[in-house]
């Protein structure tokens, strides 16, 4: 690379303190090139974040293919500079923690005009070191960037190998980062810089090391004086670990007894001397890690936990015995034996172990009595005594051997134990190897025991009481068993999962698993079926008609088409029925053709010139597939030629038909046909209907209306007989003499009817009233209007100055007449009202004039109210009299005044 001109250099002094560290930023060697040219900025700065500002904060430089900020050095790199570059530089440097900043001073950058520089190689100006060093589990960053003209394109490999597939390229390339490196990721990296002038490499080493690790430590150690060491520490690392030891902090050294090979350390016949906590160092250059230990030597006369001091141990002939004697000492002590006072002598039969306990084979009544064991080393000595007694042993007779019974039935188990009459003797029984729990069996088992004997009674057996039932009898010296068999014969299991083989419109092939014959053979199978349609699981037809027991398979038959169907299977032997398989998984039968047609085709009322068919809708499950629907096909009686309608909705239940040239009550033969998607099914038997008849023709005639009282009018009329538009029923109008007739009120009746009380009427108020008939076709004419005037109101006022006199069970009353208003109606008698108080209903009497008698006939108080009667109803009730009935007295009352006169006897 040739460049015309001399280099410039400038310096900048120190900048501010950050973190403790000096900044220092100089600027040497800078170099102002014309177009084409290059340029280089450094700044420095230890563990910080480097970037430049160009011109005025905060415009920043932009890193790109041609320019490059080093994060090593903080210098800045343009390969080559154009006219868009010219400006002042700032180094701006950022503490990553502190999160302060530092600016150095500006330094501008200018063209020379004494030379152009032309294209050149690349040259690569800023690299990785030739080796790089990397702890395994880091990210690492190595740079790469050349200056040339054209401006040289970077590209990275791995010399032997591939790339890491997790390896990152930023800045335009220039950045090769490789995050959480591994042991494989080391090796040589090239870095190449290229353009048209030709290329340059840079090679470099990527070393990864990692800390050490433990992969086996120590732990505390308790020995015997006397006895072996031997600790081994192992870690692994790269580079791999040196081992060192300390005891007690202070380095351990080799010594005669003492060695320390490759992080094992052998110590031979350890003393109380080597008393001490230890510690095994792993280090390579990277780190140093720690294992600890301790050593506890023990020293210490025999002594016996006090569970061994004295035994009595209770054998039978010929079984094996073991007397434990294994005391606590250091060192290990010398065992010896005796029997009664004489040393043990060891034989075939008797023979002390290796830890000091004596065993005896096939012991004998000789082999009773007292037995001493001694334990000695150097610092004491220490002994046990125990008793051995030999006894004849027990045996068990247990029957019956071997049990077939049926469900519901019962069984004794008897238990029967021969044995050392100096023994105790205790029962124990089992099911299939565990302990019956005799409290939470449901009253099934029960425990019948004797003094050498135990019975178990089974009650109701169930299929869960199979199995191997076992007695165990234990007494001090041993234990003996037996065990029996017991068959339980039931109802077969479920079968085995149902899997659906093939589907057609009406059948589907079933095949099973055999369950469980519960030790009776299976006789028959029974096949069911659930649908949407079916009241739970119902038996169904099957090819064959009967499925024998060896059969695993059948063809359900006589399915409806196109209905989801889940199958189970029942088993059946002699003892009875079983449980039902799991249901299969839910299938559809395929489509058909519908085979039923509506049922109930009749006819229906409607309107004039129509013909309204009804029938019963087909229900889903006989339906047979999708797009199912309805063809209405008539004709007029005695015709040849059928018209044919299609109903889609599968939920209809009517078609009307309407022709204006139909006359009213024309027969018509009617059926009705069904069809789905697979085509079109039968037809219903053929019926006769009618067309509707016409609305009635003629009204009604003598429309009388009788005014009843203040708010009610009778109505009658008469009905002339028609030929056709017989009514259904009559509708009576009434409004308001000053009422539009659109306005009036209606009341409807039903069948023959000819008179209707109407209610809620206005007192004397005149009203108009007409009377028609209807039927399904519609309405026919009104009649004449006639017209009818409620009664006027009742009197508002009540009987006032009401007087009486009382004669035993006789009152007789009187009161002032009534005069009514102008508007209401003329008084035509009164009525007297009376009840025993307490009671609800009351008696009337009516008179046409201001008195009456009235006979009060059980003892007790009464209730007396007076009120006018009118053609208008009812008028105002009096105030209430309270009247006792008693015999012996009569009372008068004026007004006020109350007058008692006894009567003579």
């Amino acid at each position: 690379m040739s460049i015309k001109g001399k280099p410039l250099f400038f310096s900048l002094d120190d900048l501010n303190k950050i973190n403790e560290h000096l900044l220092s930023v100089s600027i040497n060697n800078m170099e102002y090139c014309f177009h084409n040219s290059f340029l280089l900025f450094f700044c420095f700065l230890l563990e910080i974040i480097y970037s430049w500002v160009f011109n005025e904060f905060p415009s920043f430089v932009a890193e790109d293919s041609r320019r490059f900020i080093s994060q090593e050095t903080g210098n800045l790199y343009i390969s080559k500079v154009q006219t868009s570059d010219v400006g002042s530089y700032i180094c701006l440097v950022k503490n990553t923690v502190t999160n302060a900043r530092v600016l150095s001073p500006p330094t501008p950058l200018t063209l020379r005009n004494d030379g152009v520089m032309g294209e050149y190689e690349p040259k690569i100006e800023v690299h990785f070191p030739y080796t790089v060093t990397a702890a395994k589990g880091t990210t690492v960053k190595m740079e790469c960037f050349a200056l040339g003209n054209p401006v040289p394109t970077i590209s990275w490999r791995k010399v032997n190998g591939h790339n890491p597939s997790k390896a990152r390229l930023r800045k335009s390339q220039a950045v090769l980062e490789i995050p959480n490196v591994q042991l494989e990721d080391a090796g040589m990296y090239e870095c190449k810089a290229e353009n048209s002038r030709g290329r340059n490499v840079f090679r470099g080493q990527l070393q990864v090391y990692t800390y050490p690790h433990w992969v086996e430590k120590l732990n505390d150690t308790q020995l015997d004086s006397g006895d072996p060491l031997r600790w081994e520490c192992k870690a692994t690392g790269k580079p791999r670990p040196t081992y060192r030891w300390l005891k007690n902090g202070v380095p351990l050294w080799p010594q005669s007894r003492i060695e320390m090979v490759n992080g094992i350390l052998l110590i031979n016949s350890v003393n109380v001397s080597d008393t001490g906590m230890y510690q095994c160092l792993a280090e390579n250059k990277y780190g140093t890690i720690y294992a600890s230990a301790e050593l506890k030597i023990l020293a210490s006369a025999p002594t016996f936990p006090l569970n061994q001091m004295r035994k009595t141990i209770i054998i039978t002939k010929g079984q094996e015995v073991v007397i434990e004697c294994k005391p606590q000492a250091s060192p290990k002590p010398t065992i010896t034996w005796k029997k009664g006072d004489k040393a043990l002598r060891e034989s075939k039969r008797i023979t002390i172990l290796p830890h000091g306990s004596l065993r005896i084979l096939n012991a004998s009544k000789s082999d009773e009595g007292r037995y001493l064991c001694q334990g000695v080393n150097v610092f004491g000595s220490a002994e046990i005594i125990a008793s051995v007694s030999v006894k004849e042993p027990t045996r068990i007779e247990l029957t019956p051997k071997k049990i077939e019974l049926t469900v519901g039935e019962s069984i004794v188990l008897s238990c029967k134990a021969l044995h050392d009459s100096t023994l105790d003797v205790t029962f124990y029984w089992t099911l299939n190897g565990q302990p019956i729990d005799f409290d939470k069996e449901g009253g099934h088992f029960e425990s019948i025991k004797q003094a050498s004997s135990a019975d178990l009674m089974i009650r109701n057996i169930l299929l869960m009481h199979a199995g191997r039932y076992g007695c165990r009898v234990q007494t001090a010296a041993d234990t003996v068993s037996d065990e029996t068999e017991l068959l339980v014969r039931g109802p077969p299991g479920p079968p085995g999962v149902v899997i659906v083989e093939e589907i057609t419109d009406t059948t589907a092939t079933l095949s099973w698993s055999p369950g469980a014959d519960n030790h009776s053979p299976i006789s028959l199978y029974n096949l069911q079926a659930r649908s949407p349609f079916s009241l739970g699981w119902q038996t169904v037809k099957t090819v064959p008609d009967v499925i024998s027991g060896d059969m695993e398979s059948a063809m359900a038959v006589e399915l409806n088409p196109w209905v989801e169907y889940e199958f189970r299977v029942v088993a059946t032997n002699k003892i009875g029925t079983g449980d039902p398989s799991a249901p299969s998984r839910l299938i559809r039968t395929n489509e058909a053709v519908p085979k039923t047609p509506p049922a109930n085709v009749s006819g229906r009322s409607g309107r004039r010139h129509e013909l309204v068919i009804a029938w019963e809708p087909v229900s889903e499950e006989f339906q047979n597939g999708e797009g199912f629907g309805y063809i209405v096909a008539f004709r007029p009686n005695g015709t040849r030629g059928w018209k044919e309608k299609m109903v889609t909705s599968s939920d209809a239940s009517k078609f009307i038909y309407r022709d204006e040239s139909v006359p009213p009550l024309t027969p018509f033969e009617v059926k009705v046909g069904v069809y789905n998607n697979k085509g079109d099914g039968p037809f219903s038997p053929m019926v006769v209907i009618c067309s509707a008849e016409g609305e009635p023709t003629a009204a009604p005639i003598d429309v009388k209306a009788t005014s009843l009282s203040v708010s009610e009018i009778l109505v009658a009329w008469k009905h002339i007989k028609e030929s056709l538009g017989r009514p259904q029923g009559f509708e009576v109008g009434y409004w308001k003499d000053m009422e539009q007739e659109e306005a009036a009120g209606k009341v409807k009746t039903e069948g023959n009817e000819s008179s209707v009380l109407l209610t809620g009427l206005e007192g004397n108020t005149l009203y108009h009233l007409t009377v028609r008939a209807y039927n399904a076709a519609g309405y026919g004419p009104p009649s004449t209007a006639v017209r009818v005037t409620t009664k006027k109101s009742p009197p508002s006022q009540a009987p006032s100055n009401i007087m009486w006199i009382q004669d035993g069970s006789q009152v007789s009353l009187g009161w002032e007449p009534v005069r009514p208003l102008a508007n209401e109606s003329d008084v035509m008698g009164y009525k007297v009202l009376f009840r025993q108080e307490g009671q609800s209903n009351s008696q009337v009497i009516e008179t046409q004039k201001t008195s009456a008698v009235v006979l009060l006939p059980d003892v007790g108080v009464y209730i007396i109210e007076v009120c006018a009667v009118s053609e208008g109803g009812d008028g105002t009730t009096s105030p209430q009299i309270r009247v006792p009935s008693f015999a012996g007295k009569a009372t008068l009352i004026c007004g006020r005044v109350a007058i008692t006169v006894m009567r003579k006897n």
